[in-house]
């Protein structure tokens, strides 16, 4: 008996799927986009309202931002699109991500929203390495009672 013969398959040349290309209001600019073209580096210094070396708020990549008031009318998009995420506590971090830009850029906006007091910033909170001694010494007690 013998095995059954294969055919080779010759690929079909097909154009590639060309991809809508949708420009959100707080798309990247200035870094590379999947194609490896570089995108408009003028659009960050738009969007950081043209501030050279302005005073920022010391913000961590893990500082928590909670929003204290709904976005002004007069809010630029990227700041009413911070506004509205930050409705729960998010880190710098997750809104760069969420909004898609850099890190730098968000910190230059979210500035903007601390100043006004639009938004309150948080350091995250830090579990103690060591636990206090006088609770150790309350929990053995109570354990001993037991």
């Amino acid at each position: 008996m013998t095995p059954p013969q294969r055919r080779r398959r010759y690929p079909t040349k097909q154009e590639p799927p060309t991809e809508p290309h949708y420009e959100s209001a707080a798309a990247t600019e200035g870094t590379e986009s999947k194609t490896g073209k570089r995108k408009n580096p003028e659009r960050l210094y738009v969007l950081t309202g043209a501030t050279e070396g302005g005073e920022r708020a010391s913000l961590d990549l893990v500082t928590l931002i909670v929003a204290c008031a709904e976005p002004p009318p007069s809010a630029p998009p990227e700041q009413s699109a911070l506004l509205r995420l930050c409705k729960a506590p998010l880190s710098v971090a997750e809104l760069s991500a969420y909004l898609n830009l850099p890190f730098s850029v968000v910190t230059v906006l979210l500035t903007e929203l601390l100043t006004a007091e639009l938004v309150q910033a948080r350091d995250p909170l830090i579990s103690q390495s060591l636990a206090d001694r006088s609770l150790l010494e309350a929990v053995m007690h109570g354990l001993q009672k037991l």
